[in-house]
Order: structure tokens, then C-alpha cells, then sequence
């Protein structure tokens, strides 16, 4: 765990998201409201996750010590990435614990959820998610866990197994997106603040 206290928090959108997604946003207002919206880190992050780990790590390693990190989706396999990396705390929400078998159909030029802008994901990329994947996780106690059973993107089963030994909080129904992140986002804050190690877990 930090030694000092967090005074950044990092978030990390998902596959083809942006800094304007629900989340990022419901965690920006939270914070805004509290008076700390100077602790929040939320970027563009690029197709490549090569390049998106670089930018972060550009953006991020100042506060090395001081920082913790929530990622949704494939922001949630980055965000076990860096935690490992960085030794902080980390809340994963509805996390891509093998994106590696999920992206081989998603190659090829769309576009971003949140505008009309092209995103392209090439094929050297799931090598660059390859040497990324974290195969277990040390010190469970640094993660928080929201898994929705209703995710009909990923399994919250595959998440519920990788984050064994994490605090957990499995979400009845609901969805991949979390609708009601609303309702969730004080004890996200709270564990990035003040998080114990162990494990608590809830259905």
C-alpha cells in the first residue's frame, strides 16, 4: 500500500470509450462536488495499448506513490496492469480479464462510442494486450471488484475468479455498462482513499 496518502486518481475508459463516458463522467462529478476534481487523471487513451500504457505511465508516474487507479471494461485490464506495476490500490469495474479472446473480432476501422470519429484496432495490437496480461494478481487486498451478473459483454465469472481473494462486490442483474454506477461511486472513492487489505465480498 501507499505510504502517503492518494492525491490522484487515474481512470481508464474502455474499448472504444472516451473520458465522456458514464462512468468517467459520474466519477468527475462526484469529485467535483467534493471539491477534488484537481485529484482526477482521465485521458484519451489510444487503440494501440502499447501506446496507451505509455501515455499513462507518462501521465501517471510523478504520482507513482500517491495515486490510485479505476479502469472499466478493457480500462480494468489495464488498470491490474499498472497497480501491479505501481504497487496501489485499483478498482476494477466490470473488467476484460482476457480481452486477448475477445478483440480478434473487433480488427478493423469503426468508430469511437462517443463521436464520428474513426478508431481502428490492427492486429499487432492483441500482441501488445498479450504482453500486458497480468496472470494472477498479488496482494488482492490493494483491489476492489464490481462485477454485474447481467454483463452482456464479459463474464462476471472470469472476474469473480481472477480478483480471487479481493474485496468484491458482485452487482445482481444490472449490466456491463452498471447503469446505477451512481449508487457505487462514493465506495469507489472511499476504497481509493482508504482501502484495507483483505477481502469482502458481497452478493
Amino acid at each position: 500500500m501507499s505510504a502517503l496518502p492518494v492525491s490522484r486518481i487515474l481512470y481508464l475508459h474502455g474499448f472504444r470509450s472516451s473520458p465522456r463516458s458514464y462512468k468517467a463522467r459520474v466519477v468527475q462529478g462526484r469529485l467535483e462536488a467534493l471539491g477534488r476534481a484537481h485529484e482526477l487523471i482521465c485521458p484519451q487513451l489510444p487503440a494501440s495499448p502499447k501506446a496507451a500504457m505509455e501515455l499513462v505511465l507518462t501521465l501517471a508516474e510523478r504520482y507513482a506513490d500517491r495515486i490510485a487507479i479505476v479502469g472499466s471494461s478493457l480500462g480494468g485490464f489495464y488498470a491490474t496492469w499498472l497497480a501491479e506495476r505501481f504497487g496501489c490500490r485499483a478498482v476494477v469495474i466490470n473488467p476484460a480479464v482476457d480481452p486477448l479472446k475477445d478483440l480478434e473480432k473487433h480488427v478493423g476501422v469503426t468508430t469511437s462510442w462517443h463521436s464520428d470519429e474513426p478508431f481502428e484496432f490492427k492486429r499487432e495490437y492483441i500482441d501488445e494486450l498479450a504482453a500486458l496480461k497480468v496472470e494472477r494478481i498479488t496482494q488482492p487486498g490493494r483491489y476492489l471488484l464490481l462485477a454485474a451478473t447481467g454483463d452482456e459483454v464479459l463474464d462476471y465469472r472470469d472476474m469473480v475468479a481472477h480478483y480471487a481473494g479481493a474485496h468484491q462486490h458482485v452487482i445482481e442483474g444490472s449490466d456491463h455498462a452498471i447503469a446505477e454506477f451512481a449508487q457505487y461511486v462514493d465506495g469507489v472513492l472511499d476504497f481509493c482513499s482508504k482501502g484495507e487489505s483483505g477481502s469482502d465480498q458481497a452478493r
